[in-house]
């Protein structure tokens, strides 16, 4: 099983560097909220961002606000990005379950539960110079933002759970230059057996950027609104008894006519330790267009009552002299 998992993986790696060579961009690249788009954390980036279906393990509503209800334990994660270009990619988020009514019996199979996850995604760029109209170095500039959502979750069934996120978007490109918005992801996910799970994903409604440029160019200020691109989504995963093995598929279609398809492969190869891959942004609009294949793994150990995990994941990355390297901590209690 070993050297089955390590020829797909091989696989999935070869297939998207020769994808990557491309010069080719997608039209969403330039809309905004890219950072939002870059996953969360190293676990999910790590299975090539395939995760809107995935149950199992360490959970956040990012990839479907419908997930919290399966979370067992509290969850804690926070992750940190290694990055070129003088980037910074930041994840924070809590989940948990919570269970009513009694305890499950023989008479009554189902008990209600409901999820909340909350969390933190901040990007920003350092080192930006600032010039006069002379060409003058006067300062420097460090744009960020941030995206700050809370999902809720509810079980209606063995079968069935729909959830949704509420997100505030804090975008700042200058002292006077700065803008806001919220928005909502909806998403579902059906149990078809203890095995095999689907999903279905409908993230960023109503979410846009309002621009005024009038508090520095006055009366030659303009506004402008700029739309974030409106993703739908559709998974499957399914989780083996034997090997402790999940894999999991996704596609994306998106409003800016991007369809992209995800891979992802997690495998439990003994208490504790977890190997994982993944294929990213499978353009099947645009084959040339640049993919970004991924590895990592976790390692959790029991302490008492907290279970403390390190994660890493490894992403390629097109068009930068370097690629991403995630570093997370997940603590569960």
């Amino acid at each position: 099983m070993r050297n089955s998992l390590l020829v797909v993986l091989s696989f999935m790696f070869a297939v998207s560097v020769i994808s990557a060579q491309s010069n080719q961009y997608d039209e969403i690249a330039g809309r905004p909220g890219a950072f939002s788009r870059m996953g969360f954390g190293a676990r999910g980036m790590g299975m090539g961002n395939a995760m809107s279906s995935v149950i199992h393990g360490d959970l956040v509503a990012y990839y479907n606000p419908a997930l919290s209800v399966f979370q067992e334990d509290n969850s804690f994660q926070t992750s940190y990005s290694i990055l070129s270009l003088d980037r910074k990619l930041n994840f924070l988020s809590f989940t948990r379950k919570f269970e009513f009514g009694k305890k499950k019996s023989s008479k009554k199979k189902f008990r209600r539960v409901a999820g909340i996850s909350a969390g933190i995604i901040n990007a920003s760029v350092d080192n930006f110079q600032e010039r006069d109209n002379q060409g003058n170095v006067t300062g420097e500039l460090s744009p960020f933002e941030n995206q700050f959502f809370i999902g809720l979750a509810n079980r209606f069934s063995e079968k069935l759970s729909i959830g949704f996120n509420a997100k505030f978007y804090y975008s700042k490109l200058y002292e006077e230059i700065s803008t806001n918005t919220f928005g909502l992801d909806i998403g579902v996910l059906y149990l078809a057996n203890d095995n095999l799970s689907f999903s279905a994903v409908v993230t960023d409604l109503i979410s846009k950027y309002e621009w005024n440029t009038t508090p520095i160019y006055d009366q030659e200020g303009f506004s402008t609104d700029d739309k974030f691109p409106l993703l739908m989504k559709i998974g499957a995963s399914y989780m083996f008894d034997g090997p402790n093995l999940i894999t999991s598929i996704e596609y994306e279609h998106s409003d800016a006519g991007t369809n992209y398809l995800r891979l992802g492969v997690e495998y439990n190869i003994f208490d504790g330790l977890f190997i994982r891959g993944g294929l990213d942004k499978f353009n099947m609009s645009n084959t040339s267009a640049p993919s970004r294949p991924s590895l990592g793994f976790s390692y959790f150990h029991d302490f008492s009552s907290i279970l403390l995990g390190v994660n890493y994941a490894f992403i390629a990355e097109p068009y930068s002299y370097s690629n991403r390297h995630i570093v997370g901590i997940d603590i569960n209690f």
